[in-house]
């Protein structure tokens, strides 16, 4: 999911659970609107992946992810601006507020995007 704020989306994509997300992450990049000003694009450690940073900088955004521990050649990033991750996983606590969505009742991912839309919509009238 690629988030603006802890209230909006921009867009997002369903996964397999046994599959790694960075794949359908590098898709998103390209469906995501394109912003001239704050093209910072934090994402958590799932994502540091060569070609999901090197997909990003292509793209004009500013990948700002720590390197996991186990990497042999670590890069520096920008720590206090990636204090502001907090601000997606309080978008994805809002979503999981609905039973139906954090323990994925629904069999079809047809159903189960339309529900997270359907809770986003709902979210954002209350």
């Amino acid at each position: 999911m690629v988030t603006a704020s802890d209230r909006a989306a921009l867009t997002f994509s369903l996964s397999g659970g046994e599959k790694n997300d960075s794949p359908e992450g590098i898709k998103l990049l390209y469906f995501t609107p394109y912003f001239k000003e704050n093209k910072f694009l934090l994402m958590d450690r799932a994502y540091q992946g060569d070609n999901m940073r090197l997909t990003a900088e292509n793209l004009g955004y500013e990948p700002v992810v720590p390197p996991k521990s186990n990497r042999l050649y670590k890069w520096d990033y920008d720590k206090e601006l990636y204090k502001f991750r907090n601000v997606i996983e309080r978008f994805f606590r809002r979503l999981k507020r609905f039973r139906r969505i954090s323990t994925r009742y629904d069999k079809l991912d047809i159903l189960y995007s339309g529900f997270i839309l359907f809770s986003m919509i709902v979210d954002s009238l209350m």
